[in-house]
């Protein structure tokens, strides 16, 4: 845990610091933990076991990924509940118990232009069957592979669940 933890403050902030923002360690573990294995569930989930990631019980699983077949993981960091969630289908997701809309933009973003990818906004739009929720996709790039991202916060002042999702385009 603490060897993700390390990761996470390396990739995720520009300096050290001792506690990072939750949404810095959010788009840290999208990231690291994520894009990579984007496509590949086998190596995300080998990625998890090598970080010693625990894996979910069978019941939180089914929560974080909607009933979906695939396994998920803690990776919480300092103060902040974070879950990595991958499905079979190789869809990859990171979740953080709280964060506002604004901080994650700017974290995910910063964190691809410090990762190298190149990325633009598709829809940046709140859900249409319930107010309180909003979404920004990305088509994003880097060394020839492609993914959709998907950032899906709480539009609350005060934050509320993040989840950063990636997909091979």
């Amino acid at each position: 845990m603490r060897r993700v933890a390390a990761l996470l403050l390396l990739i995720a902030t520009p300096t050290l610091a001792a506690d990072p923002a939750p949404q810095d360690q959010l788009a840290g573990l999208f990231i690291q933990g994520c894009l990579p294995f984007a496509g590949t569930p086998k190596a995300l989930r080998a990625w998890a076991a090598d970080n010693k990631l625990p894996a979910l019980p069978d019941a939180a699983t089914k929560a974080f990924l909607l009933n979906a077949p695939g396994q998920a993981f803690d990776a919480t960091a300092s103060d902040t509940k974070l879950v990595l969630a991958s499905s079979d289908d190789g869809i990859c997701s990171a979740i953080a118990e709280k964060a506002t809309s604004a901080d994650v933009t700017q974290a995910l973003e910063a964190g691809l232009k410090q990762a190298g990818a190149e990325f633009r906004l598709a829809i940046d739009r709140d859900d249409t069957g319930d107010r309180g929720l909003h979404y920004r996709e990305y088509l994003a790039t880097r060394n020839g592979r492609s993914w959709r991202i998907l950032a899906a916060t709480v539009n609350d002042p005060a934050g509320g669940r993040a989840m950063l999702t990636g997909a091979p385009e």
